[in-house]
């Protein structure tokens, strides 16, 4: 299972462990085009889906931070569009990455912009700043759909 097919899985996984699972609300037209915008970036389609139907979610103790917002932050898209920006503050890492998730051992998982499969699906890499010393980031998966799900479903003890 891939893209989107995956997120439309992901949606059904979340929705039937409540007790476990959390999500924001979905993004609409408009903020979704606000933050390709602010990005500079177009998003694929697994996880324009994911930001549509959740923003973001959390699967007992597995983050995806997406796009949200607080009151405290006003109308500042959090989440992928500002732990990315805050990244490209560093020099060291790649323009074409967008954050998706932190790794819990200083490693920013990202899609990478510069690769786009037939289905315009961007592979998911995990980035540190030493990544350039081994070759570039490390690439987890083929496509945002089948790595949220995965990574969900683990930490649901479902697979």
């Amino acid at each position: 299972m891939r893209g989107v097919e995956a997120v439309v899985a992901l949606v059904r996984l979340l929705r039937e462990h409540p007790d476990s699972c959390r999500w924001t609300r979905g993004l609409g037209p408009a903020d979704l085009a606000r933050a390709e915008r602010e990005l500079d970036a177009a998003f694929p389609p697994s996880y324009r889906y994911f930001l549509a139907e959740l923003g973001s979610c959390e699967a007992d103790g597995m983050d995806f931070p997406g796009i949200y917002r607080t009151a405290a932050m006003g109308d500042a898209l959090l989440g992928t569009v500002g732990a990315t920006l805050d990244a490209r503050t560093d020099e060291r890492f790649p323009r074409e990455l967008l954050v998706i998730q932190y790794d819990g051992m200083g490693g920013l998982v990202s899609l990478d912009t510069a690769w786009r499969d037939a289905d315009g699906e961007h592979p998911v890499v995990v980035w540190d700043p030493g990544s350039a010393v081994r070759g570039g980031p490390e690439r987890l998966a083929d496509d945002f759909g089948s790595y949220a799900l995965r990574q969900c479903s683990r930490a649901l003890h479902l697979g």
